[in-house]
């Protein structure tokens, strides 16, 4: 009992604040001649596997920077996953690669035992679970996740998911892992801001049950429809990323998975898009997208009441009435505003200080501080959306939609957030939605109906509108082009169209690091209680946010390049990192004595503004911009929308309360 003691003190504190604040690179591992790929810790935690665009893996004792074993795996191209096979005592490897082969290695001879070539285009990841022991899956270009069972005796794999039957011959697999807390439940990435999460057993309990039917011999046009039993995928969104999808392709902003995992206590999921941010899903208190609470048509009366909306109105606050969004009637019944303790309240007045500065990021990051500690507070979520619609980076105008439909919810009568909210739907391109809300504005705060912010966002709709009746395709509303990808192989069934209606928001977003270059890039849980997130990013540094503020609090350069793997120690503060430099970096809290560690990127908010102009950027400029040529003229955001409350605000929008 005291040792267990001990390890949950160790686990508790490894990775604490002023342990972050020092993190610095301990040392270089060289070995490599080409991109390292992917990295893997074994369960203990005093082996380190990395694979390589050399097509060699090497074995390392990361604790003394040793080099342990370096053995060429067979493939004749780069490898992008490496994993150690549980309960094989660190013996069993298994290396999928570009080459789009799958092969299990032998460490204790050297020696590649097992070949298998049963994908037709890149294997991207490998996924293992300690409760399926001579398991393992991988996820690949072709669109396939296969699992394979080392103990059958004809050592082939099978198909566990098609892609390609939802979504079309196009679709990519990019990334999968496995839950650690239930080892039945697992995460697919793939293209498209969609992120799978599918139950293993069910989906094996459906096959078995097909085999034993009398007419399994018939293979009828609705088994082909139904690959997977209702109930086996649920599926995970960040809001605001279905209706982006259009704009992002025209300039060709390709948004896809690039890496997944769980919490460690399993109930989060976190995801890093590619072409977009970090998110992070939480798997126990779901909720539907806020702009799924906008309906694509009028709902009846009788419908909303019943709960038959494909919504889950009371959890987000807001209120669904006959026309389709309406919020809380009346002014009365006003929920006391509690007053904030006075450590909160200098928390909050410097946040409006920087807010009065333009600084918003740093008002952002002080009204996260307060939202914490105060989550009951409207004014602070209220002073965050004013923050949010002034930075305007990608998805900045979803959150504050978001913060707005929470002030309302706590407190009915918030004239500011009820003004915002009809701005932010206007930039999120939900029209006739803005219109309705600021009617019901100026119906429930008739003093504020002809002010100047209120005739500005007027005059936006209405133009909006005109121009909008002129485009056939808008006139249809917002599902098919929120929902649909486009093109002739992108062919979506029905059934994925059923799965993406039914998708979970995000809880969190982390922003600040770029991921549009590479594929494989990563984001992680740091520390035992998953108190931080860190990711790879293009500028070469990787970031480092604090979980349940959001803020980033660290961003140190870890590659010349790209730093795309970042793989936590399972029990200690130590992390290990790569990229396109052909070297494994170790990094962990320098000694308080040690001089100031070079590596430390300073100016974070420079960083994070550089990579949204990076993001945002067309693909000719990110080329001028890898060559080290600065681009002038580019926006700092991506979230899009005038500056027209700027000059006429009035007092409903600008300043924060």
């Amino acid at each position: 009992v005291q040792e267990r003691g001990a390890l949950g003190f160790e686990r508790h504190y490894h990775v604490t604040d002023p342990f972050i604040r020092r993190l610095g690179l301990e040392a270089e591992l060289q070995g490599h001649s080409g991109c390292v790929n992917c990295l893997e810790w074994n369960e203990k935690g005093d082996l380190l596997a990395s694979g390589s665009d050399d097509q060699h893996t090497i074995v390392w004792d990361p604790l003394h920077h040793k080099k342990l074993l370096s053995m060429h795996t067979g493939h004749t191209a780069n490898i992008f996953s490496v994993k150690f096979l549980p309960h094989s005592g660190d013996r069993i490897l298994i290396t999928g690669a570009a080459d789009s082969k799958v092969h299990v290695h032998d460490l204790t001879v050297k020696e590649t035992v097992h070949m298998f070539g049963d994908h037709t285009n890149r294997v991207k990841r490998i996924a293992t679970a300690p409760m399926w022991p001579n398991t393992f899956w991988s996820a690949a270009e072709d669109g396939l996740i296969r699992q394979y069972d080392l103990r059958e005796n004809s050592k082939r794999s099978e198909v566990l998911i098609d892609l390609t039957e939802y979504c079309g011959q196009l679709v990519e697999a990019k990334c999968l892992t496995v839950n650690p807390q239930d080892n039945n439940y697992l995460a697919v990435g793939a293209s498209g801001p969609f992120v799978r999460l599918y139950d293993i057993r069910m989906i094996h309990n459906h096959r078995k049950s097909m085999k034993q039917s009398p007419s399994a011999g018939v293979h009828t046009f609705c088994d082909r429809q139904k690959p997977l039993p209702d109930g086996a995928a649920q599926y995970y969104v960040a809001g605001h990323l279905p209706v982006k999808l259009p704009d992002y392709n025209n300039r060709l902003r390709v948004l896809v998975a690039t890496y997944v995992t769980f919490s460690p206590d399993g109930t989060e999921l976190l995801v890093n898009m590619g072409g977009e941010q970090v998110y992070l899903f939480d798997l126990t208190y779901k909720q539907r997208p806020y702009t799924f609470l906008l309906p694509k048509k009028c709902h009846t009366s009788g419908e909303v009441q019943n709960g038959k909306t494909s919504t889950n109105g009371v959890s987000n606050g807001i209120h669904l009435h006959s026309n389709g969004f309406r919020l809380s009637e009346g002014r009365a019944h006003v929920s006391p505003q509690v007053e904030l303790p006075p450590y909160l309240e200098r928390i909050k007045q410097q946040a409006n200080e920087a807010f009065a500065c333009q600084l918003w990021t740093q008002a952002i990051q002080l009204y996260s501080k307060a939202v914490q500690k105060a989550p009951n507070n409207a004014m602070l979520y209220g002073n965050r959306a004013a923050a949010y619609m002034k930075r305007k980076w990608d998805g900045d105008h979803y959150d504050a939609l978001r913060d707005c439909l929470k002030a309302i919810s706590l407190n009915p009568c918030h004239l500011k957030a009820h003004f915002r909210l009809a701005r932010c739907l206007f930039e999120l391109k939900y029209v006739a939605e803005a219109l309705e809300c600021l009617d019901d504005f100026k119906g429930k705060f008739p003093e504020q109906a002809h002010s100047s912010a209120c005739d500005a966002l007027d005059r936006d709709i209405n133009a909006a509108l005109f121009s909008k009746s002129d485009n056939a395709e808008d006139k249809k509303g917002g599902g098919p082009i929120r929902l649909r990808a486009t093109g002739r192989k992108d062919s979506i069934s029905e059934d994925e169209m059923v799965l993406r209606e039914r998708s979970y928001d995000y809880k969190f977003r982390y922003c600040g690091h770029c991921n549009t270059t590479t594929d494989i890039k990563e984001a992680n849980f740091f520390g035992s209680n998953a108190q931080y997130i860190v990711s790879g990013s293009d500028d070469g540094s990787f970031f480092i946010w604090e979980k349940e503020t959001t803020n980033l609090v660290r961003v140190l350069q870890g590659d010349e390049s790209i730093v795309n793997c970042l793989q936590p120690h399972p029990s200690y503060c130590f992390l290990a990192t790569s990229g396109i430099d052909p070297v494994v970096r170790l990094w962990n809290p320098r000694p308080e004595s040690e001089t100031l560690n070079g590596r430390v990127v300073v100016d974070m908010e420079g960083a994070s503004q550089a990579n949204q102009r990076r993001m945002n950027a067309d693909p000719l400029e990110v080329m001028l911009l890898n060559m080290g040529y600065r681009i002038t003229g580019l926006t700092s955001g991506g979230a899009g929308g005038s500056d027209d409350e700027d000059s006429s605000e009035g007092q409903v929008q600008c300043r924060p309360s």
